[in-house]
């Protein structure tokens, strides 16, 4: 364990992408505004080589709304359990 808390709670999260698990790099943050409020945000996790088939995943459905470095999930409002920063 590293002195830098945040550090470790980064290093636990694993890519999202099926069958991936590398550490993941980003936050792919997204909503269905068929069944989300416009504020709420889910969140799927992406390493490097996973970032841009995940993203357009999303984006081909209208539910991307950003994608941020994954060391700055904790950063947003209404975190989850087990996610820093990921919206239930």
């Amino acid at each position: 364990m590293s002195a830098d808390p945040q550090a470790d709670a980064v290093g636990d999260l694993v890519c999202s992408a099926k069958g991936c698990r590398d550490e993941a790099a980003w936050g792919l943050l997204w909503n269905n505004p068929r069944l989300h409020t416009p504020e709420r945000r889910k969140v799927w996790l992406a390493c490097g080589a996973h970032r841009q088939s995940l993203a357009e995943f999303l984006e081909l459905r209208g539910f991307l709304r950003d994608v941020v470095p994954a060391a700055e999930l904790d950063r947003l409002d209404d975190p989850a359990p087990g996610v820093p920063g990921a919206g239930a």
